[in-house]
């Protein structure tokens, strides 16, 4: 039960909570949108089941994801997060590499059987074409882009300053919609990605928050942040822009045209209620960037700042917002 408390702890599980809501959501974006394949929109035990799964294998590979960077980062934690189970001896680094190909694991395989409709019996999932394993694709490519964040031998580019930003961005913000959206529907169309990329732009900005604090262990460890690189003060300016201008996109996406059926917009929920939920979200970035930029030294003195909370929140409230909209 001691070890099981430091597995606990190594996962990081109130972490998990956004990729399961993100994959969720995705998903209902996609029953709710014009391209839900099945004619009858019918909630089907089979949907229900598909997506379950699917948001599950989210939250397992977070926790993953969140090992695996703790054994890379173990030298930077000592200064950083000295309370963490590696840092104190509580677990070894061959029992977390262990604990963190489990996860792995567990994240992956059972992503094969994700096929959308028609495909409903376990052989046909299991045997359905390669080019209908989108999901399991997706999800490899998230197991790709957490290594190359935190390994040497395959960049580090959580030492490499913006690159960083792009690397937690694209699987944490664009994958994660498109995810969710494939257990449901096709994702060749242009609405799941540009939804996956408004989250990503958020992200882009949005990821920097929690470098601020680190600073000292970061520097030490050659990683090489925004805040490190240009000071804190011009930091928390170059990121501002990213708490505010995604969320313009959303009422922009009501009116746009889909490129492959200019009969429809890109974005196809209710209308009404996205655009409200963008300039929400917007007047809610421009008072987390004010908290930012009125005094960003304190980002540096504090493990977490109000913007890194408001940031989580943000989050989850815009991925509940677009599930809302596609429901209605």
């Amino acid at each position: 039960m001691s070890n099981f408390r430091h597995y606990v702890k190594l996962a990081r599980p109130f972490t998990m909570l956004p990729p399961l809501i993100g994959i969720i959501s995705g998903a209902i974006c996609a029953f709710g949108s014009v391209h839900n394949p099945d004619p009858s929109g019918r909630l089907t035990l089979a949907v229900i089941v598909t997506v379950t799964l699917g948001s599950l294998c989210a939250a397992v590979m977070n926790a993953a994801s969140n090992a695996s960077n703790q054994i890379y980062d173990l030298e930077i934690d000592r200064l950083n997060k000295p309370n963490r189970p590696l840092v104190t001896g509580a677990l070894s680094v061959p029992q977390a590499w262990r604990f963190t190909w489990v996860l792995y694991a567990l994240s992956l395989i059972p992503t094969w059987l994700v096929v959308v409709y028609p495909r409903s019996s376990f052989g046909e999932r299991l045997f359905a074409p390669l080019s209908e394993h989108s999901t399991f694709f997706i999800y490899l490519a998230g197991v790709i882009f957490t290594f190359v964040y935190s390994a040497p031998s395959l960049g580090r580019t959580k030492a490499r300053g913006v690159l960083a930003n792009l690397t937690i961005a694209i699987p944490r913000g664009m994958l994660l919609k498109v995810a969710g959206w494939a257990m449901v529907a096709h994702v060749w169309y242009a609405e799941p990605w540009y939804i996956g990329l408004i989250f990503a732009l958020f992200v882009v900005g949005a990821s920097s928050t929690k470098d601020f604090a680190d600073i000292e262990g970061d520097r030490a460890g050659g990683c090489r942040t925004l805040p490190i690189l240009y000071g804190v003060k011009k930091a928390a300016w170059m990121i501002s822009p990213f708490f505010v201008f995604p969320w313009l996109l959303i009422p922009l996406g009501t009116q746009l045209q889909d490129p492959r059926d200019p009969s429809v917009a890109i974005l196809t929920g209710n209308g009404t209620v996205l655009s409200a939920l963008g300039v929400m979200l917007a007047l809610w970035g421009s008072y987390t960037v004010y908290l930012l930029v009125r005094d960003p030294d304190s980002l540096a003195k504090v493990e977490n700042h109000p913007s890194w909370t408001h940031m989580y929140l943000m989050m989850m409230f815009a991925q509940v917002g677009f599930a809302v909209a596609y429901l209605v």
